[in-house]
């Protein structure tokens, strides 16, 4: 351990708990972990991960550990952190950790040049922010990196963005693209804990509130599915034609968001785009209504100008601040400072659907550990094999069998002869 900074190491033992109370519902992980640790697949590899720091992150750290990696560990996220986990992970495991829930963003990047400073050989990422600053600040070091992993939608987008300009040297797997990851994770992982998030920061009765959804990704799809289950009268927008289509099929209203303004009551932002929530859209507001972001990064409402129009925030609840419209004196409520929701007010995806990704991201690090040298620069996903494994794991775990393909079968769909 090269040093730490968490909050109070005097709540480790709380810490464990949590981290045990998650390994219960992570069983595919813990089945990686228990392979690691007679592998040791990972054996001397320096590790620079910045991810939300959570109990089930911390079930990934305890398996690269497990697997013989040397990690330094940073949030990817100011206000995710649980500071019970970040402690455990340093009093119990040794574990260089960076992190404390509330953190400065000026605290928050030095953090990401410690971990930058340690010369790690692999990275794992959640939004990009690692790998912007290696390519920015850091471009002696890409000649060591074997690879990098991507967690979430937002950070696959941005390191397209430096692919297509030339700035990757090291391959890149994008987790977030391995199917058991974002048809679950991004679906009910999402879904759920968004409202979690919600419903403790304002305990609000969601029955017959309009409820606008902006962006019908997987993660849109999955807060509006709890939406509906909740007895919300749910709208979608969207600016992809496949999606908006998507959205009306599955019974919901769909419009442009300056229409959707006038009617919500509750506002939630899953895009992963900047200011799709923007000032005329605050200005036609009704008064009380609830904004809150589940995207990766708070720039998806427009607070800048939010706090050019209204008087504010006043403090109302804890992660909850008010804002009057100057103009119109109705007052706006924002959530977790914009930030995300399900983290900054709630714990975060259970562990049950987090086990799917984490396992992703270990299996991933695994690949480009055996194939350093072997794979190209660029933006690759785990091999289906993998994810099938995954899935195969995760089914056992559950209980549940499936049926296998019969050899006339594997016949018939290899072949091109058949017809009526």
């Amino acid at each position: 351990m090269k040093g730490y900074e968490v909050k109070d190491l005097g709540l480790a033992a709380l810490g464990v708990a949590r981290l045990e109370w998650a390994d219960r519902e992570m069983p595919v992980l813990r089945a990686i972990r228990e392979r690691f640790a007679r592998e040791r697949p990972l054996e001397g590899i320096q590790i620079a991960a910045c991810v939300h720091v959570t109990a089930e992150s911390g079930n990934l750290a305890r398996t690269l550990v497990f697997g013989g990696a040397r990690l330094i560990m940073i949030a990817s996220n100011p206000l995710s952190t649980q500071d019970d986990v970040a402690a455990a992970l340093v009093k119990e495991l040794g574990i260089s950790v960076f992190a404390f829930k509330g953190e400065s963003v000026e605290t928050y990047r030095r953090h990401i040049k410690i971990a930058l400073d340690a010369s790690p050989q692999l990275l794992i990422d959640d939004g990009a922010d690692l790998v912007a600053a290696l390519v920015r600040e850091y471009p002696s070091l890409a000649e060591q990196v074997i690879g990098t992993t991507e967690e979430t939608t937002t950070g696959v987008i941005r390191l397209r963005a430096m692919a297509a300009e030339g700035l990757l040297r090291f391959p890149v797997i994008a987790v977030n693209d391995s199917r058991t990851k974002h048809l679950f994770d991004n679906r009910y992982g999402t879904g759920q804990s968004t409202w979690d998030g919600i419903l403790r920061a304002t305990n609000v009765l969601v029955a017959g509130k309009h409820v606008v959804v902006v962006g019908y990704g997987m993660c849109g799809r999955g807060v509006a599915m709890r939406a509906r289950g909740l007895g919300a009268r749910v709208i979608v927008t969207e600016v992809d034609p496949i999606r908006a289509i998507e959205a009306a099929m599955d019974g919901y209203d769909v419009m442009p968001i300056r229409e959707a303004a006038r009617l919500g009551d509750i506002f939630i932002t899953v895009t992963g785009n900047r200011h799709v929530i923007d000032r005329e859209h605050l200005l036609a507001m009704k008064d009380g209504a609830i904004l809150c972001n589940a995207g990766h990064f708070d720039v998806e409402i427009n607070l800048d100008a939010l706090r050019e129009i209204a008087d504010g925030p006043r403090k109302v609840r804890d992660f909850v601040e008010e804002y009057r419209v100057r103009q119109t004196g109705r007052r706006l409520l924002v959530l977790a400072e914009g930030r995300l929701v399900n983290l900054a007010a709630a714990e975060g995806h259970p562990p049950a659907v987090m086990d799917l990704s984490f396992a992703n991201q270990a299996l991933a690090v695994e690949y480009l550990v055996k194939r350093r040298g072997t794979i190209p620069p660029g933006i690759h996903t785990l091999p289906l094999e993998l994810d099938q494994e995954i899935a195969r794991l995760k089914l056992r775990a559950m209980g549940i069998e499936i049926d296998e393909l019969t050899e006339e079968q594997r016949e018939y769909l290899a072949a091109w002869a058949y017809g009526t």
